[in-house]
């Protein structure tokens, strides 16, 4: 019985009675964007790979808590992601406290017309973004490539709203002046 033309409805149902085919085809489906999330934060293609294999097989053990109310690759990615995020803390790649540091002060500024910021490519924007401090480069990857908002930001990575907002705004004016070095 071939699953690869069911829905991803009908699939979950299959995963929740422990269907082994129907998991396989889940993951084939989901595994290459869920990658690429876990890559985004770990920063490491081997690590990438544990965690989003892990994630995965904390979503099929967690299954009965997917009540529909999102899609499911979205609360699939929210799981990589914060399983993403648990991984790197732990691994004492991610600091913490950088969220908690005291004020950033620019000492020189770069005025935003300067650069011409559309004609940019986008990898010139993600290699400018790897130069950033880690705090940095986690909030700007959550919020700007994987969509999140503040407040759920501020859930994933345990920070207050205020926090929140401060380190993002710092991280796009360091990302502006990385932007303008080139």
């Amino acid at each position: 019985m071939s699953l690869a033309n069911e829905n991803i409805e009908h699939l979950i149902l299959l995963c929740k009675q422990n269907n082994q085919k129907a998991q396989l085809e889940v993951y084939n489906r989901y595994c290459k964007a869920m990658y690429n999330v876990a890559l985004r934060v770990v920063k490491d293609e081997h690590f990438a790979e544990d965690v989003m294999q892990e994630a995965f097989l904390k979503a099929f053990q967690k299954l009965d808590s997917f009540r529909n109310e999102v899609a499911f690759g979205a609360w699939l990615k929210r799981i990589v992601i914060n399983y993403s995020i648990d991984f790197y803390k732990k691994n004492s790649f991610f600091n913490h406290d950088d969220f908690e540091a005291k004020a950033y002060k620019i000492e020189d500024e770069v005025e935003n017309d300067a650069v011409d910021y559309t004609n940019l490519k986008v990898q010139e924007v993600m290699n400018a973004m790897q130069k950033l401090k880690e705090s940095y480069r986690m909030i700007l990857t959550l919020v700007l490539i994987e969509g999140y908002d503040l407040e759920e930001v501020c859930e994933i990575i345990n920070i207050s709203y205020a926090n929140c907002r401060t380190t993002l705004s710092r991280a796009k004016e360091s990302l502006r002046m990385q932007l303008a070095i080139k």
